[in-house]
């Protein structure tokens, strides 16, 4: 039987100690008081950002949109029938972003920017924007010079909407809104043939998933998928 050496055995110590850091983490978790309609109201995340990401139970992800005295109020990215009262929530120290790039132009993707369409990863060089920054003061903004060619002769002759412009489409339920914003994106294929492209993109709110499929189904047919991205923000 061999014998152990304390002298062997005081070297392996102090070579592993020798790469030991002692450094503890404090991680803020809070509790879930009441959950409806996509909206959480948290207790104990008492230094929580406006903006900020944060984690409930099963990797469910929320953006933290009302700060209160007491409690937090979450939108939920995602369904919400998992979530009861009583679970913990984690901050992520993460103010909520999305990578934007060229590769992004005809996908369908979630809220925070990931593909949902089945086509793999976004390709090429992305760039981290916030989700939510100040707006440009009225003095940095370029003038709104020519008109967006919605290819709506009624609209382009009588109200033209200038490119840049801000346009509300109000109206009932099953009028043609969408329509009128869908076609209006079909109507700038002769810009992006032309080398000078209008991006659109097309933000589905709430909408079920085989409408999103449809609309990108039919933006791709008539060409117009290659200049717009769809964001399909079911939460």
């Amino acid at each position: 039987m061999a014998t152990i050496k304390p002298a062997e055995v005081s070297a392996i110590l102090k070579e592993q100690l020798i790469g030991f850091e002692g450094k503890a983490t404090l991680n803020e978790i809070g509790t879930v008081l009441q959950i409806g309609d996509g909206i959480a109201r948290v207790y104990g995340l008492s230094n929580v950002q406006y903006g900020e990401l944060v984690e409930f139970e099963g990797g469910l992800e929320g953006i933290v949109l009302n700060l209160e005295e007491d409690n937090v109020g979450v939108v939920l990215l995602g369904e919400s029938t998992a979530i009861r009262e009583g679970a913990t929530v984690k901050r992520t120290e993460r103010i909520a972003s999305i990578n934007v790039g060229e590769g992004i132009l005809g996908r369908v993707v979630d809220t925070l920017g990931f593909p949902i369409d089945g086509k793999g990863p976004i390709e090429g060089e992305t760039f981290e924007m916030p989700l939510e920054r100040k707006a440009p003061g009225v003095i940095y903004r370029e003038p709104v010079s020519e008109p967006l060619q919605t290819g709506l002769k009624a609209v382009d002759a009588m109200i033209p909407i200038g490119r840049g412009q801000r346009e509300l489409i109000i109206g009932d339920r099953q009028t043609g809104k969408s329509t009128v914003a869908i076609d209006t994106i079909i109507n700038q294929k002769e810009f992006y043939d032309a080398g000078e492209p209008v991006y659109c993109i097309y933000v589905a709110i709430g909408q079920k998933g085989s409408t999103v499929a449809g609309i990108a189904i039919n933006l791709e047919e008539k060409g117009a998928l290659a200049y717009t991205p769809i964001v399909a923000a079911h939460a």
